[in-house]
């Protein structure tokens, strides 16, 4: 599955979250702690800042080839600096048929929305599975789809639910995009399991999303990640492990008092000034950072120099 890394906090250095890091994003590409393959098929971020010349609307790079091998990563991410980030490392079948041009690439950002979306998933079957979904979908995102990809499908399936930018509104439109899946999956008779870990960011908000389905298209798949993650690759087991998976958040203070190095003071909402959601840990010491479990979506936002966090478990 791809890697994703989302951001809200002080401005700080992009390389500090992107490069810096032992398990930055990009050594992500290369190296992934819990995934068996390299991201190669490519990677991309959006960034808002105060000091680009339009700080309402997100600077977006996106480009179709291992972020290991993009010059672009040392040459220009250290000029950039950001309060909200989210960026993305792209996984991919290792085949010919897999599509690699920027149109692929995460993050999604379409007008007449402030969210921009990049997922750690998978959506089996998602050009068969339209022909019950399209029905959901409004003309105004569906149109704005350039790639081929089931990420983008998804968040023209996820703005077209919501009824407002609220958590709850959010929360509603996540559990209601599952119900469609699991019953368009049921009426065509394509049952697979699918992984919709999500991060849909807008500025200084994050929701991170843990969700799916299981190999029958049921919305409750249940098992131990860890004893699961013992199979071979390419098992149902192993498949399901990463479903099942966490993902991980942490909260803190001081990311932006040392600009060379990636360091900070964990803390708890009291006292936390930003907070990063994630596929992997950025460190290897991984102190200070808590999981968003299977089937839960979290809220974390920032608002006179403080995170707020709300954990809920989603009702699909």
């Amino acid at each position: 599955m791809c890697r994703v890394l989302a951001y809200i906090g002080p401005e700080i250095p992009l390389e500090s979250l992107l490069l810096t890091p032992s398990n930055s994003l990009v050594n992500q590409a290369l190296e992934p702690e819990r995934y068996p393959d390299l991201h190669l098929a490519g990677w991309g971020f959006g960034a808002w800042s105060e000091h680009l010349l339009n700080p309402e609307d997100p600077f977006i790079y996106r480009r179709p080839m291992a972020a290991f091998y993009d010059d672009n990563a040392t040459r220009m991410i250290p000029s950039l600096q950001a309060s909200t980030v989210l960026g993305h490392v792209r996984a991919a079948a290792y085949d010919s048929k897999v599509v690699m041009v920027d149109e692929n690439c995460h993050p999604f950002s379409f007008e007449e929305t402030p969210w921009i979306l990049a997922q750690n998933g998978d959506l089996p079957n998602w050009m068969l599975l339209q022909r019950e979904l399209l029905q959901h979908c409004e003309d105004r995102y569906l149109k704005q789809m350039r790639g081929t990809t089931d990420t983008e499908f998804l968040y023209v399936l996820l703005l077209s639910l919501l009824e407002g930018d609220s958590d709850e509104d959010v929360k509603r439109a996540v559990e209601e995009m599952v119900r469609l899946i699991a019953a368009a999956m049921e009426e065509l008779d394509l049952p697979a399991l699918a992984k919709l870990k999500m991060a849909l960011v807008s500025p200084n908000r994050i929701i991170g999303v843990n969700t799916g389905l299981g190999h029958h298209g049921e919305t409750d798949p249940a098992g131990d990640w860890r004893e699961l993650r013992k199979a071979d690759p390419g098992t149902d087991d192993f498949s399901l492990s990463m479903l099942l998976e966490p993902m991980y958040m942490t909260m803190g203070r001081n990311f932006e008092h040392d600009l060379t190095s990636f360091s900070f003071e964990s803390s708890g909402e009291e006292d936390a000034t930003a907070a990063i959601f994630a596929s992997e840990e950025l460190t290897e010491d991984t102190d200070g950072w808590s999981c968003l479990e299977f089937g839960e979506i979290v809220f974390l936002e920032r608002a006179d120099d403080r995170i707020t966090r709300t954990v809920n478990r989603l009702k699909v």
